[in-house]
């Protein structure tokens, strides 16, 4: 299974993404913003499999912290989510360096088969 890194600053959306993808069998760890997500991708030695990460949020959002992985590494898969309209248009511009844009709120059921399907296309 993956080991996926997930990046909200709500911990009432966070941790139920985090045990539905803990239950898919996968290593799952978390981090509250983008910098303290960065800090985690380019000092962790094993590596992560997949980002998921919100894109409004303090201190990095995830548009900054989307081309921030992509430029440190290139083709890292990333999938981001929000619940805002004018967030989605901004993701918009990173066609290439993102998986999917997940519109919240969805169903915990959605949002598995989603990374089911990114971490398939991955050969994961």
């Amino acid at each position: 299974m993956a080991r996926i890194l997930i990046v909200d600053d709500e911990p009432s959306v966070r941790i139920p993404l985090l045990r539905a993808l803990q239950i898919d069998g996968h290593s799952v760890e978390e981090a509250v913003d983008g910098a303290d997500a960065l800090g985690r991708l380019t000092s962790d030695e094993t590596g992560f499999d997949l980002m998921i990460s919100d894109i409004r949020m303090p201190v990095m959002d995830g548009i900054a912290l989307t081309l921030a992985v992509a430029a440190e590494r290139p083709g890292f898969p990333i999938v981001l989510m929000t619940g805002y309209a004018e967030q989605r248009e901004r993701a918009r511009e990173l066609e290439g360096l993102v998986e999917d844009v997940l519109t919240k709120p969805f169903p915990l059921a959605e949002f598995r088969a989603a990374i089911k399907a990114v971490l398939e296309r991955r050969g994961l």
